[in-house]
C-alpha cells in the first residue's frame, strides 16, 4: 500500500502522550503515516494548567512551536514563557516541562529521530 504524502489532523487519531496530562496528540507526520524515517511531526491540544511533566529524551531532538495560547517552559535550568509565533528547542537529553498558561493552547512539535510514544525514549525527572 502506497502512503499519501499529504496528512489531515481531522483525519489522524488523538492520543494522550505518556507523561503529559490533558493533552491531546495527533501525529501527522512519522514512519505510520508518511513513512517518514528521520523525524516526526504532531500537534498537541493542551488544556489550562496542564501539558508535559519533567522529563527528557535521550537521543531525540525535540522543537515545540506554539500555534496558539501560552505556555511556561522549563528546558536545562532556563525557564522563559512562550507565545504564539515562538519556538523552542528541547535538546536530546535536556530535561525539560511545558505548562499552559492560557485557557487552551495548540503547539507543533517536530522529534529528531521519531519518538513514536515510546516509554524507552523517555527519562522522568521529579
Amino acid at each position: 500500500m502506497t502512503k499519501s504524502h499529504r496528512v489531515r489532523q481531522s483525519e489522524v487519531e488523538p492520543y494522550s502522550p505518556a507523561n503529559h496530562t490533558g493533552t491531546r496528540n495527533y501525529r501527522l507526520i512519522g514512519p505510520e503515516t508518511v513513512g517518514a524515517k528521520q523525524l516526526e511531526v504532531l500537534i498537541g491540544e493542551i488544556e489550562r494548567g496542564k501539558g508535559a511533566l519533567p522529563h527528557a529524551h535521550p537521543g531525540i531532538e525535540q522543537v515545540c512551536y506554539l500555534l496558539e495560547g501560552t505556555a511556561h517552559v522549563e528546558v536545562a535550568g532556563e525557564k522563559f514563557e512562550l507565545a504564539p509565533g515562538e519556538a523552542c528547542f528541547f535538546p536530546a537529553g535536556a530535561q525539560h516541562l511545558f505548562i499552559v498558561t492560557s485557557e487552551r493552547a495548540k503547539v507543533m512539535v517536530i522529534y529528531a529521530p521519531p519518538y513514536g510514544e515510546d516509554p524507552a525514549k523517555t527519562v522522568r525527572h521529579g
